[in-house]
Formats: C-alpha cells, structure tokens, sequence
C-alpha cells in the first residue's frame, strides 16, 4: 500500500539560507569535486554514508539538472519526494522536498556546496526546514543531537570517498 504524501511548501535556493531552523557542516574530502558528483549521483551510495536514507530512487532520467526528481526514503519509513532547484556540476546541488509521508514537515531543502581544495575538495551541506504541531516545540531542543548526526554522516561520507577512491 503506498503511503499518503503530504504537500511540502515549494522553497526556492533562499530558503536554506532564511531558514530559521538550519544546520551547516563541512568536510574535508580527499577525492575530486568530480569524484564527490559521482557518489552524489549514485543512488546506491546515499543509504552507506547517510545511515537515516535507506533508499534512494531517481524518478526522472538522465541527465540530472534542475527539475530532476527522486524518492528518498528513511528509517521510520518517512518519504521524501525531492525536486533539484539547482545542479552545478562539481560545484553545487540542491533540492527540497515537494512532499513528504510526514505531515509535520512544512518545508524542507538541503545544498551541497564543494570547492576545490589541494588536496580535493571541501564539501559544505546545509539542511533546512520548517515544521508544523508539536514538533515545533520538539525540534529547538532536538537541534545539537540532530547537528551531531548531521556531522556523523559527513564522517561517515569521508570513510566512503576514502575507501571507494583508494586505488583510484
């Protein structure tokens, strides 16, 4: 049985940074800002790295730019119908959520920011979102646990680009 998706407010790129609930991190990555594009692109990487995603599906085909769609899906069995708003090849993506399985989530986007770096590149992940209910008085004292994960999974993305690009 499919789940019941709920509308998500469609936010543009300014969103992520108005937000008033945002989280920002970055990581160091020893690969390409190619190589990191690659991973990002492959829809079987996301659930190795990014543990809450168990999977991924792109729901529009090739090539990827804006308007390019996908299915995410999360432990808890939350959905996520993602639109990209932006596809910059090795320099920058970001989409939001068109809806999503969990009514509380009023708006959400995330964007990918990768410069070069000499020894590969830096890549900065900012996640935004509004919610609606309860979970508006749940999520302020959530936000340090919810930042740590956030970091987790960009160390958890190292690990990945580390191993998969050793002999590269």
């Amino acid at each position: 049985m499919a789940k019941q998706m709920h509308p998500c407010d469609r936010v543009g790129l300014d969103f992520i940074d108005s937000a008033a609930n945002r989280f920002s991190n970055s990581v160091e990555l020893n690969i390409t800002p190619e190589q990191l594009f690659e991973v990002l692109a492959d829809a079987s990487s996301w659930p190795k790295w990014a543990k809450v995603i168990t999977n991924v599906e792109w729901t529009t085909p090739e090539p990827r730019g804006v308007g390019t769609m996908r299915t995410v899906t999360m432990m808890g069995g939350l959905l996520g119908a993602e639109e990209f708003l932006a596809w910059e090849e090795h320099t920058m993506l970001a989409f939001r959520f068109n809806e999503a399985s969990e009514k509380r989530i009023k708006a959400f986007a995330e964007r990918y920011d990768v410069v070069p770096t000499a020894d590969g590149c830096r890549l900065t992940w900012t996640l935004a979102l509004e919610v609606t209910g309860v979970a508006r008085f749940t999520l302020a004292p959530s936000k340090p646990l919810l930042d740590l994960g956030f970091k987790k999974f960009l160390k958890n993305l190292r690990a990945y680009t580390d191993q998969q690009f050793a002999h590269a």
